[in-house]
């Protein structure tokens, strides 16, 4: 997946933000939550997405993924595909609806609700 793919799946999620920060890393929030990362200047395309407790413990046995830098030493369930071979397009288009998914999840009614994402 490149960059421009990346931004452009994540942008077709529903009520989702687009900043660029932390040394030009792509963050993308939904209700401003921050549920995938990428960047790729100068070097392979790496995205950071949160998971379940079951894919932090199988993912990174995957070459190519490993624990997100930062997110996971501060306890949180994140890998980072870093590298080849590392996950199919397809499959990192899954994991990241999976970690918007949760972080939707993980937001009041009443923001699902604010930013259209409850009946």
């Amino acid at each position: 997946m490149t960059g421009k793919e990346f931004n452009a799946y994540c942008k077709s999620l529903k009520a989702t933000t687009h900043v660029v920060q932390w040394g030009n890393a792509h963050v993308w929030k939904v209700g401003g939550k921050v549920f995938a990362i990428g960047r790729w200047e100068d070097k392979e395309p790496a995205f950071t997405f949160k998971v379940t407790d079951i894919g932090f413990e199988v993912l990174p046995q995957q070459p190519g993924v490993r624990p997100a830098p930062y997110m996971a030493s501060r306890g949180l369930k994140w890998v980072q595909h870093y590298e080849s071979p590392g996950l199919s397009d397809n499959e990192l288009k899954d994991y990241i609806k999976q970690s918007y998914d949760m972080i939707v999840a993980a937001l009041s009614k009443k923001k699902q609700k604010e930013l259209g994402l409850l009946p």
